[in-house]
């Protein structure tokens, strides 16, 4: 494996869209890498992140024990308030697709339908800090830390429907690691939205990048979309790679390969 050196410097993240870059930091050659300077928070903006995800100090939260206690399941008041109007909603649904809505199997369907949809978006309601959770440990390793093949299920934002799959992340730490389990816990924030599995790559390389600063990050991510399996073109077996590569992962092909290799190899 490559090494790192004890000083770093600045990263920079390409946005994919057009000729324009987003200043994050950027690497000299081969690992030269500081996170000296202080990352601000607009400079990781992803699209489609709440710009303001409710926490422990926002009104009806001041009890909730999700903000305490990560093994919890999240029910704030503010969302269980949520169920009577999400239910109306379904249940027009089921009127308007020509059901019966109070028929005896789909009686409690709208109650149901809301309590899961608001599951499946429960990461709305967590912010990266709440989740890190001062997981970030001060540790000389400069080596490569992969953590692959974590399940990931989101909610396609064009049809509202599933896609799944596995999710890998590596990353070359400069002086910190991250606690192995917040990696699935920042892949389950950001897949339980609304969400595109292109943005979702994006955002989770950079709350890796947000949380310990290394020389850099590499996401890939293979899923299956039930809106090209279950309407459109109806292909079962198709699936959808993508890569996100930030710092020395982006710049460096021996350390891609490296990292490409751990991941593909079973």
């Amino acid at each position: 494996m490559n090494g790192v050196s004890s000083k770093c410097a600045k990263l920079k993240m390409y946005d994919g869209e057009d000729d324009n870059s987003i200043m994050i930091k950027k690497p000299l050659p081969l690992r030269a890498v500081s996170w000296s300077d202080t990352i601000e928070e607009t400079d990781l903006d992803v699209p489609g992140t709440p710009r303001t995800p409710r926490t422990s100090t926002t009104k009806g939260h001041e009890k909730c024990m999700f903000h305490h206690d990560m093994e919890l399941d999240h029910r704030p008041p503010t969302r269980e308030s949520m169920i009577p109007e999400m239910s109306r909603s379904y249940k027009l649904l089921l009127s308007s697709l020509g059901e019966d809505p109070e028929r005896q199997g789909l009686l409690k369907t709208p109650e149901r339908a809301a309590k899961a949809m608001l599951f499946f978006t429960k990461g709305y309601d967590q912010s990266l800090d709440d989740i890190i959770n001062d997981a970030i440990f001060d540790e000389d390793h400069d080596e490569m830390v992969v953590v692959k093949d974590i399940e990931m299920f989101s909610m396609c934002e064009h049809h509202l429907v599933p896609f799944y799959g596995k999710v890998s992340i590596g990353y070359l730490p400069c002086k910190k690691v991250l606690g192995l389990s917040k990696l699935a816990r920042i892949v389950e924030i950001f897949s339980r939205r609304l969400q595109l599995q292109e943005r979702l790559t994006k955002q989770i390389a950079i709350a890796v990048t947000k949380a310990v600063q290394p020389a850099g990050v590499a996401v890939v991510i293979e899923g299956v979309h039930m809106c090209m399996v279950m309407r459109g073109v109806q292909k079962i077996n198709s699936k959808t790679v993508t890569s996100t590569m930030l710092g020395v992962f982006r710049d460096d092909p021996k350390t891609r390969e490296e990292f490409l290799n751990l991941v593909h190899n079973k």
